[in-house]
């Protein structure tokens, strides 16, 4: 499956355009990583446990993404986005979503 967030894929013709497809995932902060955070918070730097936290996220998103465009018949996604809301104070929800087509 080609996955990207341009409008075409070089050197390939699109023969279908299929429909939009989604995945998405939400996401809790856990306990202990929010202490090593709020310490972290204090003397600065990257929070490597939410970094974490959120890449798992986006890769679980792209993940059903593309499960979404495979149980379609689809070659590649397209125009593949992301967004991030939060759901509640700790809980966010990552959305992937993009065009399925069919390639020549």
């Amino acid at each position: 499956m080609i996955v990207t967030n341009t409008d075409f894929i070089p050197n390939r013709e699109i023969e279908e355009i299929l429909d939009i497809v989604r995945g998405s995932t939400v996401r809790a902060r856990h306990f202990g990583h929010d202490i090593m955070a709020g310490l972290k918070n204090i003397v600065g730097g990257e929070i490597e446990e939410y970094t974490r936290l959120m890449a798992d996220a986006r890769e679980q998103a792209i993940d059903r993404m593309v499960s979404d465009a495979e149980r379609i018949g689809a070659d590649a996604v397209i125009n593949v986005r992301f967004i991030t809301s939060m759901i509640q104070a700790g809980a966010s929800e990552i959305l992937a979503y993009g065009t399925a087509v069919r390639l020549k």
